[in-house]
């Protein structure tokens, strides 16, 4: 504990830590219960993130909907001194339950748990009596999802979302009718992760998603909240910000004017960094959804240290909700979610970003070495930093839409585009041994709005030529991706104006102008300009055509590799003979031909800056009937979901990766959702901006790149939520609960009374309920196998992360059950007798610690074999495994 300030001690190789304000201290929690909040608390969150960059720190304090007043304030305060500690670089937020920012909801994957109550009244509780629990929990929301602790009543339930009636032995998903594939694979993500987390494995999970074929797990939800009356509520649709009210940016500046505080609004949307004075503080609006406060480093102590009530006043000033976001940026430490907010954002020190290449790091100094395409496919990231998936040596072929077809380009006129034309490019190129396809989508300036429908169309006919795996990218003139540049080897010719087609080529301009700019046949790009002298700048070279004479004009800024591109561009646009003219050396003719002198650029071209802007990705859904994007912090391919379409964008392009399973709407509107994207950005945004299509399993190395670790197997052995269900484990557990409930009373199992001794809990059955008594099972009816739909298993942490079926699933409990696979090594006897679940060896099952022992070990312990040891009824086994320390 820091004896100044009362700080705990901060441990800066720990990635998250959480702690609870508690009698106005803070006291840390324990790992276990990260992701679980209490309604009547405040929590402060400290996350270190190592980049390439170096360290990047955010604290967030959390505000529970019913948390006193004055442990909100000291949440806030602990939140300052935390970052002076830290030397004013940690990025400050301040998060309200039910509004937290996509950064903080990331460190929760499985999901966010809103407890009723407060750490002081419930949680001791809930360590000492962990099955001791009844309660409703309501899951919504995208990756993470949320689950708020709700009445236990069927009034709470609604048809389109996800319930989880937690019993603690028994977890029950119940799924609203109207709930769709993801929202149900992600709470039994979550009804996993309470499993396997808070009761150490040692809980079981059924599944009701159609209640006429899940009578059996119906039967214990309606002892538990009574039977059900009318007819369930309609789904509740989520209140989201709309995109365009993000875009609305305001920044103001705020200062000290005699002694009063002065807030002036200075820019709107689109805002430039150069806006930011390093001596003042800033509050920047974006659109009431949230607040930022940009701290200079030349402003005062008091200045910084007011930034919180600063934007608390500017809320209720502008009469926003309470539960508006802030986040607290430092100059130099802006996050990437402030950055993002401007049209461009350069670090000091950062160098020259295009014809550069990047070293392994992503975000690393750019290092001033030549761009080698042989490095491409063992270095995916400079693969992703350049935007080439090759060297552009694959088989290219041309189509230009006519008469709303597609119709064959002759080869030898490849690379050149017409402004009044489209054209649909296939890019074939070989990945590990196979074929990849890339379609390129070009739309001329000046083509028609059919000519356009028409190639956006021809070009789903070609995708589904090829079972649909080529990746599709929309281009618009001018704004040609390098990948496209580089296919036409240094030919690629841009014509402003008129068609290619046949016959129908318009008459020739007598005087034609072309500037010319690239190095090497990878990067350079031929484009007409308007034929007069103003056009021309000396950091290029041009070529000037008429009738007689091509005049190649080299400008003092340009390179011999610039003069040499150009010089095999000119034969292409003209077969007159050429004549080199350098600037400030032109013959009358040359400026007759421009229709006189006229200034134009002559200044030395500033070399173009990489954009620090980091790559975002994004949830994207029309599930509600409105346009919902979520971010994904930290993302990795994990977070890519086969029933998924997600936006990554990476500032010079926005892929749509699109998932084999997802929704078939939003599959058809991704493209306008990218569209709308780039149109509502806050930056302002370029709408040209290409949009790349890449498809699961079929992603180029422009898009791998910007994940670390990208497995290009990860889906081979994927399974639908349909499989994962029927593929969940043993089903005569189900029967055996229906058994139990027929003869004793659910409601005095779930509070241990009855024939048990209070507070001591009842031996257990296979299935988790107390053993009956002998009289009882006599008069048991006979069990009946549950329905295919409805779905259970066992407690068991041994599984796939890809799968949430058991791979070893418990024994059935009749005698001629037999469960003896355990995939795994054999585990010395030492590191299982009488060992707590928290220092067995990872990977081990508690609830079968039997079965990771040799055979001579097991037959040693036992005195049988596993065979003969699983032949036996579940609760000997059980018994049995309690006298030998393996229970």
């Amino acid at each position: 504990m820091d004896k100044d300030s009362e700080l705990p001690t901060i441990d800066m190789l720990r990635g998250l830590q959480i702690w609870v304000i508690e009698k106005m201290k803070m006291v840390g929690i324990p790992e276990k219960a990260y992701g679980s909040f209490f309604e009547g608390d405040c929590y402060i969150v400290l996350h270190n993130k190592k980049s390439s960059r170096g360290l990047s720190i955010d604290i967030h304090y959390w505000i529970g909907k019913d948390s006193a007043v004055d442990e909100q304030g000291a949440a806030a305060a602990y939140t300052a001194q935390l970052d002076s500690l830290l030397g004013d670089i940690p990025v400050q937020h301040r998060e309200v339950q039910g509004y937290e920012s996509d950064v903080f909801k990331s460190y929760f994957k499985s999901g966010i748990i809103y407890k009723k109550g407060a750490v002081a009244s419930g949680f001791k509780h809930l360590e000492t009596n962990m099955y001791n629990i009844q309660r409703l929990l309501h899951i919504k929301g995208k990756k993470p999802v949320s689950a708020t602790e709700v009445d236990l009543c069927w009034d709470s339930f609604n048809k389109g979302d996800v319930f989880l009636l937690d019993l603690g032995k028994v977890l029950i998903q119940w799924n609203g009718p109207e709930a769709n594939l993801p929202e149900k694979s992600r709470g039994l993500a979550l009804a996993r992760s309470i499993r396997d987390g808070e009761r150490a494995g040692r809980a079981q999970i059924g599944v009701v998603d159609e209640e006429r074929s899940s009578a059996d797990l119906l039967q214990i939800m309606e002892t538990v909240l009574g039977p059900r009356v009318g007819m369930l509520q309609d789904a509740v649709i989520t209140d989201k910000v709309d995109e365009f009210q993000k875009a609305n940016l305001r920044l103001y500046h705020l200062y000290e004017k005699d002694e009063d505080l002065v807030v002036q609004e200075i820019a709107t949307r689109p805002l430039t960094q150069d806006l930011l004075q390093h001596e003042d503080c800033y509050i920047l609006d974006q659109g009431g959804f949230r607040i930022y406060v940009w701290r200079g480093r030349g402003s005062s102590k008091e200045e910084k240290k007011a930034a919180f009530s600063r934007a608390v006043g500017f809320i209720q000033a502008k009469g926003y909700p309470a539960t508006t976001n802030v986040e607290v940026v430092n100059d130099g430490f802006e996050s990437a979610m402030f950055k993002q907010l401007f049209q461009q954002w350069t670090e000091k020190g950062q160098t020259e970003g295009l014809g550069q290449t990047y070293n392994q790091a992503k975000t690393a100094k750019v290092e001033p070495m030549k761009f080698d395409v042989t490095h491409l496919h063992g270095w995916p990231e400079l693969a992703a930093e350049q935007r080439m998936v090759d060297d552009g040596s694959g088989k290219v072929e041309v189509w230009r839409i006519e008469d709303l077809h597609k119709k064959p380009v002759d080869p030898k006129k490849y690379g050149q585009f017409y402004g009044g034309d489209c054209y649909l490019v296939l890019y074939t190129y070989q990945k590990s041994g196979r074929a990849q396809y890339i379609i390129y989508i070009w739309q001329g300036r000046h083509a028609s709005v059919d000519e356009v429908t028409a190639s956006a169309l021809n070009a789903i006919e070609l995708d589904h030529m090829y079972q649909e795996e080529p990746t599709q990218v929309r281009v618009t003139m001018g704004k040609e991706p390098r990948h496209f540049v580089a296919i036409f080897k240094g030919r690629l010719i841009l014509f402003q104006n008129g068609t290619g087609r046949d016959g129908c080529a318009d008459a020739e301009p007598a005087i034609r102008l072309f500037q010319v700019r690239g190095t090497d046949e990878f990067n350079t790009k031929t484009e007409e300009v308007p034929a007069r002298a103003s056009s021309l700048n000396s950091n290029d070279v041009f070529l000037l055509a008429t009738s007689q004479i091509c005049y190649l004009w080299c400008g003092k800024g340009c390179s011999g590799d610039e003069r040499e591109m150009a010089r095999s561009v000119a034969d292409i646009i003209s077969q007159t003979d050429k004549q080199t003219v350098l600037e400030g050396q032109e013959p009358p003719s040359f400026w007759e031909a421009l229709g006189g002198r006229a200034p134009y650029t002559s200044d030395k071209r500033v070399p173009e800056k990489a954009s620090s802007h980091q790559p975002r990705l994004f949830e994207c859904s029309h599930h509600t009937g409105q346009f919902i994007m979520t971010e994904i912090m930290f993302f990795s391919q994990e977070d890519l979901g086969e029933d998924d379409i997600m936006l990554l964008d990476t500032w010079e392009e926005v892929f749509l990766w699109i998932g084999k399973d997802s929704n078939t709407y939003e599959k058809k509107e991704s493209v306008a959702m990218a569209r709308e994207y780039l149109k509502t950005h806050p930056a302002g945004r370029d709408p040209a901006t290409p949009i790349i299509v890449v498809k699961q399993g079929h992603e180029p190395l422009t898009f791998t790149g910007w994940f670390s670790a990208w497995d290009p197997y990860k889906w081979n052995n994927g399974r639908s939520y349909e499989e994962m269900k029927n593929n969940l484990g043993d089903m005569s557990a189900i029967s055996e609960m229906t058994v139990e409930l027929n003869n004793i009373s659910l409601l005095q199992w779930l509070s241990d009374s009855g024939p048990a001794t209070p507070g001591v809990a009842a031996p257990l059955t296979p299935s988790g309920l107390p053993a009956m008594a002998p009289e009882a099972l006599s008069r048991a009816p006979s069990s009946s196998s549950s329905s295919p739909s409805t779905s259970y298993y066992s407690g068991n942490s041994n599984y796939n992360s890809n799968d949430l079926a058991p791979s070893c699933p418990m024994a059935a409990a009749t005698p001629t059950a037999v469960s003896t696979a355990m995939p795994t090594i054999p585990i010395p006897v030492e590191q299982l007798i009488n060992t707590t679940v928290e220092d067995l060896p990872e990977g081990v099952d508690p609830s079968r610690k039997e079965g990771y022992l040799s055979d001579s070990d097991f037959q040693d312990i036992f005195g049988k074999s596993k065979d003969e040891f699983y032949r036996m009824a579940k609760w000997r086994q059980q018994m049995e495994k309690k006298q030998h320390g393996l229970f």
